[in-house]
């Protein structure tokens, strides 16, 4: 699709997003399989069930715009997939895997936050308050779930891996 307004633009967005939504719930098992700390299995669990309802918020976006949902390949979530499954195919000690595993979910939650913040910025440009709402819900959602892992990362597992470092 040739993009030449705001409209098309906002569109195409919606479908790489949707794209990269469909493509993190078929990565999250893997990643809550190679998680050894409880408390990241956890976070990951919770958050694949938090992304299942923002795949159904987009739908409502794509209905709300008379569109049917579709998706649009979206190469930089599967880089960021790509690394991720690198790092805990290579990475052998469990607790330096689950940092490993905490970077590669923040990459996603960075990308989805900056795809989110756009979607919802042009929603409301766009006059689709409705759309903004949905969008801005799961927007809160992924910064809730950056911030998780952040603290999970600063006061748990990060500390862990270094000391397995020094043993």
């Amino acid at each position: 699709m040739a993009v030449e307004t705001m409209d098309d633009l906002f569109l195409e967005t919606l479908k790489d997003i949707y794209y990269a939504e469909k493509q993190i719930l078929k990565a999250l098992p893997g990643m809550v399989k190679k998680a050894q700390t409880p408390k990241l299995k956890k976070m990951l669990e919770v958050h694949r069930g938090e992304t299942l309802g923002q795949v159904e918020r987009l739908e409502q976006v794509f209905e709300l715009l008379d569109e049917k949902p579709r998706g649009k390949k979206c190469d930089a979530i599967e880089g960021i997939i790509k690394e991720a499954k690198e790092h805990m195919s290579e990475i052998e000690d469990e607790i330096v895997r689950d940092a490993g595993i905490i970077t590669s979910a923040q990459a996603v939650e960075h990308y989805e936050i900056c795809r989110y913040g756009t979607l919802v910025s042009w929603a409301e440009l766009l006059g689709h308050t409705k759309a903004a709402r949905l969008l801005g819900q799961t927007l809160k959602e992924e910064k809730n779930a950056d911030a998780l892992l952040s603290g999970l990362a600063e006061s748990v597992v990060n500390q862990h891996a270094k000391m397995r470092e020094a043993a």
